[in-house]
């Protein structure tokens, strides 16, 4: 006989949303997350503007079906940023469509001081009277309080809608779209896609401005330390003429956007691609090294630093090579052996030992041997003792006549690094991967996400860490970059972009599988099935097509350069 089944209940028409602080919130089913977070904000904290449900992101408008876990996502979180600037963009877009339709906007590439560089070619210089036109719309739709519609639309009509009103980079790219929809967001009738989630309406946007910068102009917007407030707009002359620099290179390779350059690998034409993408930087290291040859007679120090993934190593590597057919044979000193002992190693705000910190670097002893090389006498150098974390005897050096050396770290660019040494003795190199090819003209590819992906690639190689591991430690990475390294990025003589205009597409295949490992649930997940869907839009290729030398392969691996060393009188000099 079997048991008998009653209905004792019937479903619950309200759910219940568990906040990670224990606060506990009622509504009825379906209610959109923004209606809790209405009640939920506190005035004094930044501006929430996304959430993440039961592990998964979510936009404002979601729907709560169920009872959930529900963390926000403010603008101090690095989704809440991107949600935030996405949303900008797209408010700028719809306005400058409502003012100037005859022009087209695009939109370049990031400013660390919290900005978007952006351009409209039929207008440059860009005039301030339509900057200020501009600008007043935007803060009109922003006192409005427009919605900013989420729609579901079918593929072929997205490309239809996109045909009709002549946006041939997005209709490139969605023929390689995989899926049978797309995501378009609706401002005042003006539609378009946009890679992510966007805030509920304009409201929200409340903290913007735009300034002429070179021959466009720059939208600005809040950093996450400071989410309400924006940030002073230093002038970057030199990383402005590299990234202009780099778009002259996108437009001979004939690849602008990455709808362009998955048509190149569709037709057969990437290996020019890449054969070109590595001339580019290779001459670019030879006219480096032309430079610093013609100021032999006073350069005694060349210091290289960029942030982390930039290719410092190889670049530093093929510098050398094209310095020794100058005739110039280079030393190269390693910065991170002149760590003070662990013990004396300062804290960050966590109390945890900040070895990015400039006072980790025992510069007194660092300015002392630098000094006594370049005077042509005998130093014992110093190694550091990573398993023990203390500071031993190295080597003993003496340096030929005239003889340069080479400095790569994190704080080459600092000028109290080297405070002993003239100015004039010291040729100091940027390196950086300047991503300019983009999505769309409105949808840029972020350069951090470039060397994320290129970190998370070499760390599985090099360290046997799990992609988990890496995205785990980005945000630490990146606040000691944003400290130690981009504030002093225009004290540089020259920038060297270690951008690939092919790279992502050879990543693709090797760092796809290693994001899928990350498991769900984790705090790193999020991130890992974002970049997965951003390497969607790309075609792979065949990693064996990378040349040898490239610095691509500091990444990938099998680099020529791996053990590269210097002989000099007869002795393996350390690189």
């Amino acid at each position: 006989m079997g048991n008998k089944i009653e209905v004792t209940e019937k479903m619950r028409e309200s759910i219940e949303v568990l906040f990670e602080d224990g606060t506990i919130m009622s509504g009825p089913r379906h209610t959109p997350v923004e209606e809790f977070m209405k009640v939920y904000q506190d005035p004094d904290k930044p501006l929430i503007v996304g959430a993440v449900v039961d592990n998964d992101l979510r936009e404002l408008t979601f729907p709560i079906a169920a009872d959930a876990r529900v963390r926000p996502i403010n603008m101090s979180d690095t989704d809440g940023a991107r949600i935030y600037r996405r949303s900008l963009t797209f408010l700028l877009e719809v306005a400058f469509i409502e003012l100037f339709s005859q022009w087209k906007l695009t939109i370049d590439h990031s400013v660390s001081s919290g900005a978007y560089y952006c351009h409209v070619p039929e207008q440059e210089p860009f005039k301030q009277e339509n900057l200020d036109a501009l600008e007043k719309r935007m803060r009109e739709l922003v006192a409005a309080d427009e919605p900013m519609l989420r729609e579901k639309e079918e593929l072929e009509n997205a490309i239809a809608f996109f045909q009709k009103h002549g946006q041939d980079d997005k209709l490139r790219l969605l023929k390689y779209r995989q899926g049978d929809y797309l995501i378009l967001y609706n401002l005042k009738g003006k539609r378009d896609y946009h890679h992510g989630y966007m805030v509920p309406s304009t409201g929200y946007l409340q903290w913007f401005d735009l300034q002429l910068v070179g021959s466009g102009f720059v939208l600005r917007f809040p950093r996450r330390h400071a989410p309400n407030q924006l940030s002073p707009m230093p002038s970057y002359p030199t990383l402005l003429s590299t990234f202009r620099q780099y778009g002259q290179w996108l437009e001979t390779l004939g690849i602008q956007s990455v709808g362009a350059l998955n048509d190149a690998i569709k037709d057969g034409r990437i290996n020019e691609v890449i054969l070109v993408s590595e001339a580019l930087h290779a001459q670019q290291i030879s006219e480096i090294a032309n430079i610093i040859h013609d100021k032999k007679d006073k350069v005694r120090v060349i210091l290289i630093a960029g942030p982390s993934s930039s290719g410092k190593t190889t670049f530093s590597k093929r510098l050398t090579i094209q310095l020794l057919t100058e005739g110039i044979s280079p030393f190269a000193l390693e910065m991170d052996n002149y760590f003070v002992n662990r013990e004396d190693t300062p804290r960050d705000e966590d109390g945890k030992l900040d070895f990015e910190h400039l006072d980790a670097v025992n510069r007194a002893l660092l300015n002392e041997h630098i000094e006594k090389l370049t005077n042509g006498e005998k130093v014992q150098l110093r190694r550091y003792n990573f398993h023990k974390g203390i500071n031993e005897p190295g080597e003993e050096v003496q340096l030929e006549p005239g003889q340069m050396i080479i400095l790569e770290g994190i704080h080459g660019l600092n000028p109290k690094l080297l405070e002993g040494i003239p100015s004039e003795q010291t040729y100091r190199i940027y390196v950086s991967c300047l991503t300019q090819l983009n999505l769309d003209r409105h949808n840029r590819i972020s350069t951090t996400d470039t060397r994320e992906l290129r970190r998370i690639l070499r760390d599985a190689r090099d360290r046997g860490y799990s992609a988990q591991q890496t995205i785990s430690q980005w945000e630490m990475v990146r606040r000691g970059e944003k400290e130690h390294i981009f504030p002093y990025q225009e004290n540089a003589d020259i920038m060297f972009n270690s951008a690939l205009a092919y790279e992502l597409t050879a990543l693709k295949p090797l760092v796809e599988p290693l994001l899928r490992q990350v498991p769900y649930g984790s705090m790193e997940y999020i991130e890992a099935k974002r970049l997965l869907k951003f390497l969607q839009w790309f075609l792979p290729i065949d990693p064996q097509l990378i040349p040898d030398n490239s610095i691509l392969r500091e990444f990938i691996g099998d680099s020529i350069l791996q053990n590269f060393k210097i002989w000099q009188n007869n002795t393996r000099m350390s690189y």
